[in-house]
């Protein structure tokens, strides 16, 4: 029997290939994940998306210093999967066989517009020259395949002794040399192509909006280009920092303001009056965490709420009470205001019985009871259990009223990480150690909560420190005018509030400087 001719496509072997991700590792973080498709190497952690692109290079680096020069006797890693060389010709005949393949052996680098992976991998050079973008660092010199062996012995044996063999060319010399036997090399290999002959211009942005090329006056337009990458470099940052975002900010709507100018855009005024709001809450944010004022002879205060969005959810929270409250009386609003906030987000949340004695209530039981009882409040066991549950064992409680609608919406518009902010606020407010020694009552420490919203940044009540109306006060605290002035006398014994003047109409005073930490200005 005679043995069946070995191919030359039998004799040679698949391309080697290194791939190197770059992942994001969970949300609402910036670290990242480096991983590489050798087995052998260990996956990487970096805190941000710059850090991890520079370690993600580097390995590859190194697997191209380590790895040997590309071997000849391969044909391409790349196959089908996405190659130009590959794809099907005009006349739709199938060219996804690895011997279409053609040239010297290559170790080409590729990557994506992106930068979330990078691929190393050995590859003909025409497959190298029809990927866009496609690097080679490395070229095997061209061998003799065993075809080819055999077809030069045959053709020495059939030339006459007295014809000389013919020259190489330099063009023969760059012919491809194909895999398959029956083939025949037919052209030079072709140049490498890194892009596209044509190619658009690369639009700039900045905030999502394409700067136009012809946007005049030039100094405007160079002011965009220029705060568009600031911004972009700002985002690579491994640390914040607010002055120089509070001043990009304030840049930008002084640019977005000379740009709706030029042309009219009235989307652009928009952009620019936001612009200036985030530039004004950054820098406030800025002064806050360095112990800066906003003058230079007053001392910033570090507050448990830092920005003015989560003030005015904090007020909302009691805007919302006062409006819905089924109960009447100040224990039974400070109690709702509690757990309003402990259901804020989704209607549902925890509660044990230490939430509720520690508000000062009088009855906490009968509160809950009555609750309950009208609808307003559910809950999952007994009113015995919840009394006597602890934080190992918390009782569900739900508020029907704050379930979201079938569209997901609900009564306020903050989130599920705020919610838990606004509840410890509350929490910490009314629980003050000094309240807590005098053994103040709910109507007190609901006064305390109420007072910490509704004041200035210096701790003056009111808006403008004019003070607050009475008819207001008495809403918001479900209190008559009676019980007032006793009220005001504990929170100045409790060092709470100092200069207190009650008038027909209005309560002037200023919070002391030892609970400003616990308020939200009125902005």
């Amino acid at each position: 029997m005679r043995k069946a001719p070995v191919s030359e496509l039998d004799e040679r072997m698949p391309g080697r290939r290194w791939t190197v991700r770059l992942d994001p590792v969970g949300r609402g973080g910036t670290s990242v994940r480096v991983s590489c498709s050798r087995p052998a190497c260990a996956e990487q952690r970096l805190p941000s998306a710059a850090a991890g692109r520079a370690a993600a290079v580097a390995h590859l680096k190194a697997h191209l210093r380590a790895a040997s020069a590309p071997r000849s006797g391969t044909y391409c890693a790349c196959r089908a999967e996405g190659c130009h060389a590959h794809l099907p010709d005009t006349d739709r005949h199938a060219r996804t066989e690895p011997w279409r393949c053609g040239g010297p052996v290559v170790l080409a680098v590729t990557t994506d517009r992106e930068g979330r992976w990078w691929q190393a991998l050995e590859c003909c050079s025409r497959c190298a020259a029809a990927t866009p973008g496609a690097k080679t660092t490395a070229t095997a010199p061209e061998v003799k395949t065993a075809a080819t062996a055999r077809g030069a012995r045959t053709a020495t044996a059939s030339r006459p002794a007295d014809r000389p063999a013919p020259a190489a060319t330099s063009a023969g010399a760059n012919m491809p040399q194909f895999s398959h036997a029956d083939q025949a090399p037919t052209g030079p290999v072709p140049a490498p192509r890194s892009a596209p002959g044509r190619r658009r211009p690369r639009q700039v942005k900045i905030a999502q909006r394409v700067i136009p090329r012809t946007l005049r006056p030039v100094a405007l337009r160079d002011e965009l280009v220029e705060l568009g990458g600031l911004f972009r470099a700002y985002q690579q940052r491994d640390q914040p920092d607010l002055e120089l975002l509070a001043d990009l900010h304030s840049r930008k709507a002084s640019a977005f303001a000379a740009w709706a100018e030029a042309t009219g855009d009235p989307g652009l005024r928009l952009d620019a009056q936001r612009a200036e709001q985030a530039a004004a809450t950054v820098l406030l944010q800025h002064q806050q965490r360095t112990g800066q004022g906003t003058s230079s002879d007053t001392p910033a205060v570090a507050r448990l709420l830092t920005r003015p969005g989560q003030w005015d959810c904090a007020r909302s929270v009691l805007a919302h009470v006062t409006e819905t409250a089924p109960l009447p009386g100040p224990e039974a609003r400070l109690l709702m205001v509690m757990l309003t906030l402990r259901t804020a987000h989704t209607g549902t949340g925890n509660l044990v019985g230490q939430d509720l004695t520690n508000l000062g209530l009088g009855e906490p039981a009968d509160l809950v009871a009555q609750l309950v009882d009208c609808g307003w409040l559910r809950l999952s066991s007994t009113l015995a259990d919840l009394l006597a549950s602890r934080p190992e064992n918390p009782t569900a409680i739900t508020v029907p009223s704050l379930v979201p609608d079938e569209d997901g919406s609900g009564p306020f518009t903050f989130g599920r990480k705020l919610r838990p902010k606004l509840s410890g606020w509350a929490q910490r407010t009314i629980t003050d150690k000094k309240l807590r020694k005098a053994k103040a009552p709910a109507a007190t420490r609901l006064l305390a909560l109420v007072l910490a919203t509704h004041s200035n940044a210096d701790g003056d009540l009111g808006p403008d420190g004019q003070g607050i109306d009475l008819d207001q006060l008495f809403s918001w605290c479900a209190i008559t005018p009676g019980e007032l002035s006793p009220l005001t006398d504990q929170l100045t014994a409790t060092d709470w509030l100092a200069e207190v003047s009650v008038t027909p109409t209005r309560l002037t005073g200023r919070l002391t400087e030892r609970v400003l930490p616990l308020t939200c200005p009125l902005t």
